[in-house]
């Protein structure tokens, strides 16, 4: 991308490497949200290589942590910017997995199942949610013979966008606390999950 560019950077200092925090005009990473894990990569320009470790948002601005390989970094110098692709597309998979598990809960064990949290990174997906009392050997079965049908269905993954309030009115979970602006992400699997989602997703749940 030609027209992206570094509008301010600042060093920090670590023990061990100098490290540094990048904002850009616009970016492809994705910022730690809802759970998931910022993206790496690596930025390019024609004198420098930066790893780019993890990515955060603050208020509005998106900031890219990460390290120098080689070279130095200047304010509106244009940047290649290169995703690790292998790790979000691991990221992915353990994302729509939370939300075929979220609606698996709720059939099972009833509509009162509220998600308090998640984390979604390459390794791994945790989904907390609240329940009257801990799940027997039988109930985990269930859950989990219910998901793995999804996922063997094969079934689409499909994104809309819409005014919050459609949303709403269509069932599209939201969870408890979370903030949304006017208009949200729709994310829904068939006609089994519903939910408003901002993170990635694959395309087909098999």
């Amino acid at each position: 991308d030609s027209e992206l560019k570094i509008i301010k950077y600042r060093k920090v200092k670590s023990k061990t490497k100098e490290q540094f925090q990048l904002v850009f005009n616009r970016t492809p990473f994705y910022a730690e949200s809802g759970g998931q894990v910022g993206d790496q990569g690596y930025i390019v320009t024609e004198q420098a290589r930066f790893k780019v470790e993890d990515t955060q948002r603050h208020g509005q601005a998106i900031i890219h942590y990460g390290y120098l390989e080689r070279g130095e970094l200047h304010v509106q110098d244009q940047v290649e910017a290169s995703i690790d692709q292998q790790r979000r597309s691991a990221i992915r998979l353990n994302h729509t997995a939370t939300h075929l598990l979220h609606a698996a809960l709720k059939q099972v064990l009833g509509p009162h199942i509220q998600q308090k949290g998640s984390l979604v990174d390459a390794e791994r997906a945790r989904f907390d949610f609240s329940h009257f009392e801990a799940l027997t050997a039988n109930e985990i079965d269930q859950i989990e013979n219910l998901v793995n049908a999804k996922i063997r269905a094969n079934q689409i993954v499909d994104t809309v966008l819409m005014p919050i309030e459609k949303a709403r009115e269509t069932g599209a979970v939201a969870l408890f606390g979370e903030k949304y602006g006017d208009e949200v992400r729709v994310l829904s699997i068939g006609d089994f999950s519903k939910e408003l989602c901002g993170g990635t997703h694959v395309s087909q749940t098999g």
